[in-house]
């Protein structure tokens, strides 16, 4: 089965696109060392992915990571109902950027996830919780495309 992950600039323009409904809006919470952050989603759409939120951009939450602390995830029952997952890019010793997932969750298999940065002394920069709605195409390798129903976004501050 393919995933397409479409990068929250297209999510924003599915919004768009996609209703001006404004389904029930759930919020993540990050959590390291001691500190949490509460985030708003910067895009919510129904099950069906039809009615979505009008796209929020400043949604966007910004917690401090000391050290080499994992950061931890928790998503409420309406985002753990659907698959989701966690997108993130890394700074790794030599500048270089990178990016990494989780595994895609199924529904209502879990409420947290965390996430341990590689032992190589990277940084994490960004962060974002993915849930994927309804079946939106198949795609040219015949698997299925599915497309991001919700996204809660995470800067780090070193």
């Amino acid at each position: 089965m393919h995933r397409g992950l479409k990068p929250l600039l297209a999510v924003v323009a599915v919004g768009l696109a996609a209703g001006c409904s404004s389904p029930s809006q759930p919020q993540v919470t990050f959590y390291s060392h001691g500190d949490a952050v509460a985030v708003d989603a910067a895009q919510y759409c129904d099950p069906t992915g039809q009615e979505c939120s009008p796209p929020k951009p400043e949604a966007v939450g910004e917690l401090r990571m000391v050290d080499r602390d994992p950061l931890q995830i928790s998503v409420p029952t309406e985002v753990a109902g659907a698959p989701w997952q966690v997108v993130f890019l890394y700074r790794g010793l030599n500048g270089q950027e990178l990016d990494g997932r989780s595994p895609v969750f199924t529904p209502d298999s879990r409420h947290s996830y965390t996430l341990q940065l590689p032992p190589d002394g990277a940084r994490i920069e960004h962060v974002e919780v993915q849930q994927f709605s309804a079946v939106l195409s198949q795609g040219a390798d015949g698997g299925v495309d599915f497309g991001i129903g919700g996204s809660w976004v995470l800067n780090v501050k070193q």
